[in-house]
């Protein structure tokens, strides 16, 4: 999952489609905390996630991280890049995917409708990726969480009366080493979100989304947080 441009009504091309299994998959539980690959590692394997949530991860040389983007269930990880996988991919809570071998794939027998069905999937990722590379350089600390809290809440929300509510798996360096903050501001901007009552917390891992209109248009810089 990767923080998209933004509409009032979410539009079913960035909802992730389900990917049909075959004789080819098998179902992978990962545990919470233990990792379904590694970066450099030779990619043999694509998962779709179908429950769980996973998150991606690319270190730097000088040990500084960068949360590449979260798995949630309908999406697809373990794209390779010249054969290899590009990230660390952890399980942030107990996860199942299917797993998609590769050679099976790429296979003259391989089942059509699933390779074009991860084609597809390859496509939207690209695709949101580029508009989070969009988010990261244009949009300023408050946009990048209200845009995040409104993905998630599209994504993974429960309505809750008027309310819409969910749960953050990820911790707040998680999402500070995912937007391109500090944890301070993203714990600061929370906070300002919290007192101006668009969201409420109960505890700090789950949010309520009080006013879905005024967090959209913090989120596409029709509003500020201060």
């Amino acid at each position: 999952m990767y923080v998209t441009r933004l509409n009032e009504h979410v539009s079913p091309q960035l909802i992730p489609q389900p990917v049909k299994t075959s004789t080819v998959t098998r179902l992978h539980r990962v545990a919470e905390g233990k990792h379904l690959f590694f970066e450099g590692e030779e990619a043999g394997n694509i998962y779709r996630v179908v429950s769980g949530v996973l998150r991606l991860t690319r270190l730097m040389e000088d040990g500084r991280r960068q949360v590449i983007a979260f798995g949630y269930p309908g999406d697809v990880v373990g794209f390779p890049s010249d054969g290899q996988y590009h990230t660390d991919c952890e399980a942030l809570r107990p996860t199942t995917v299917v797993v998609h071998n590769r050679a099976a794939l790429e296979s003259s027998t391989g089942d059509a409708a699933l390779h074009a069905s991860l084609l597809q999937a390859a496509l939207r990722e690209i695709s949101a990726m580029q508009d989070h590379f969009l988010m990261l350089g244009r949009k300023s600390a408050c946009e990048r969480v209200a845009s995040f809290l409104c993905v998630l809440a599209d994504r993974v929300g429960t309505p809750l009366g008027e309310f819409t509510q969910f749960d953050l798996p990820m911790s707040r360096s998680d999402i500070a080493d995912f937007l391109g903050l500090t944890t301070e501001t993203v714990c600061r901007t929370f906070t300002q979100l919290r007192k101006r009552n668009v969201i409420a917390l109960d505890r700090i891992y789950t949010v309520i989304v009080l006013k879905p209109r005024d967090l959209f248009a913090l989120a596409e810089g029709e509003a500020s947080c201060n």
